[in-house]
């Protein structure tokens, strides 16, 4: 039964480690931080090489043509000269 965050089992008593959880934690967050910090890094060094645009021209949509797309997969539609508008076979 829980007593005051110490617990018992079997009758005796079993303490807890708040200070190596704590310990653990703040090592977490410091590890986290030093990754953070590493991963702005490498974005502000990126952004600094990067290739700026046109002026005008938006870096989402750049190089995008308008109008029909090509089939990603190459293929062309095979339509059935014997299947009619309503989808059903002709009967001849």
């Amino acid at each position: 039964m829980p007593f005051g965050g110490v617990d018992t089992v079997g009758g005796s008593l079993q303490k807890s480690r708040p200070t190596q959880n704590k310990r653990a934690r703040e090592r977490a967050r410091q590890e986290k931080a030093q990754q953070k910090a590493a991963r702005r890094l490498e974005a502000k060094s990126r952004k600094g090489t990067e290739p700026n645009a046109a002026p005008g021209e938006d870096p989402d949509i750049a190089g995008i043509v308008p109008g029909p797309q090509p089939n990603p997969w190459g293929d062309e539609l095979d339509i059935d000269e014997d299947v009619d508008a309503d989808g059903d076979e002709e009967q001849a």
